[in-house]
């Protein structure tokens, strides 16, 4: 468990230095929860692999620009080796400015599990969270409609 420790932190030092991604481990969920308690918030799950990703991203950066008081929260699902590749994917979609993590753990399914016992790692999976912190999950892309009328629904 400390070799796994240590290789995780200099995967981090290594692959994340320059990029501003910050590891996503055990109990990173609660800690955008209380960093955003009160506010509604988008928080989407994504990956370079991922095909349909870059039209959510984009949909999403769309959003974002429109409402500049929107919080969107973005965790890729890759490795922290990944990070130039996704940093770079970001700045392309428009996402770049927005907080963004990295999972940075050896075992992706126990993320998975703790933030939702019911998403099995399909992708794009996006959770809007309203004012009360009671969130809603959607596997793949979003129709621009529905994102727009939550945003306006929910960011003042």
């Amino acid at each position: 468990m400390k070799r796994l420790a240590i290789l995780i932190a200099a995967l981090l030092i290594a692959g994340l230095a320059q990029a501003e991604m910050r590891p996503f481990v055990s109990g990173s969920l609660q800690k955008i929860e209380r960093a955003q308690k009160g506010k509604p918030f988008i928080l989407g799950f994504w990956s370079a692999s991922c095909t349909h990703c870059p039209a959510e991203l984009k949909a999403l950066g769309e959003l974002v620009r429109k409402y500049p008081k929107l919080e969107l929260i973005l965790v890729a699902t890759d490795t922290p080796a990944e990070a130039p590749e996704l940093e770079q994917l970001a700045q392309d979609y428009g996402v770049a400015p927005q907080a963004r993590w990295i999972f940075a753990d050896a075992q992706p399914e126990r993320l998975r599990y703790e933030i939702d016992r019911r998403w099995y790692g399909e992708l794009p999976r996006t959770y809007f969270y309203d004012g009360r912190q009671q969130r809603k999950g959607h596997s793949g892309v979003l129709p621009t409609a529905q994102l727009e009328q939550w945003a306006s629904e929910h960011v003042k």
